[in-house]
């Protein structure tokens, strides 16, 4: 499974601050849904063993399962309203216990540090020895990482990693790399480690 953390600083957790008709107004939460919709689709289709978890100011992960996602279109206003569902069922979130929001979508109450525990530790249902891997301008080169088998990786949206996220990464990752000489967006990064893993890290099309 192929799994993809991205964290969103400045995204409100109160759904009546997100409005669909200004989403990068609600602190660049357009980055976030299309992360999402390059995390789980392809051209005319969904990807399988995929997951996307969204953590949102450090309170609440909402995560996107590929595997059982309905009803979800690529464009940046479904996501977002989705997420502003996951948001409006937060009271429904009980210690670690999620939020069903609908098909495929979960919200935890959960911050970065306890969505990591849960998606290395085997609390996920998941591998129970997952490579975590931190997407950054100063890792080692993409090319020349061999790729693993059941991927997490863990990236920031348009701001940089803060200091606590950065010593909290420095303890757990297994790897630091980054995709290419150029900073790219969020959700173009997530297009260039999809592509890796899928050529066998560019050895086969």
């Amino acid at each position: 499974m192929r799994q993809f953390v991205v964290i969103g600083h400045d995204v409100p957790t109160d759904p009546d601050a997100i409005s669909l008709s200004d989403i990068p107004g609600a602190g660049r939460l357009d980055l976030l849904c299309r992360c999402v919709a390059g995390g789980v689709f392809l051209s005319h289709g969904i990807r399988e063993d995929v997951r996307v978890h969204l953590v949102v100011a450090d309170e609440f992960t909402v995560t996107f399962d590929a595997d059982s996602l309905r009803h979800l279109h690529p464009d940046e206003r479904n996501v977002a309203a989705r997420i502003r569902d996951a948001l409006d069922a937060r009271d429904d979130a009980i210690g670690h216990m999620p939020a069903d929001v609908s098909p495929g979508v979960e919200l935890r109450r959960m911050g970065l540090e306890a969505t990591l525990n849960r998606l290395l530790d085997g609390g996920a249902g998941t591998a129970t020895d997952p490579t975590l891997v931190q997407l950054h301008e100063d890792g080692d080169p993409l090319v020349e990482a061999a790729p693993p088998t059941d991927p997490v990786f863990v990236l920031s949206d348009h701001n940089d990693f803060a200091p606590a996220e950065r010593d909290l990464l420095a303890d757990r990752v297994d790897r630091r790399v980054r995709v290419g000489p150029k900073r790219l967006h969020a959700d173009h990064t997530i297009s260039v480690v999809h592509n890796w893993l899928d050529t066998d890290g560019y050895e086969s099309y």
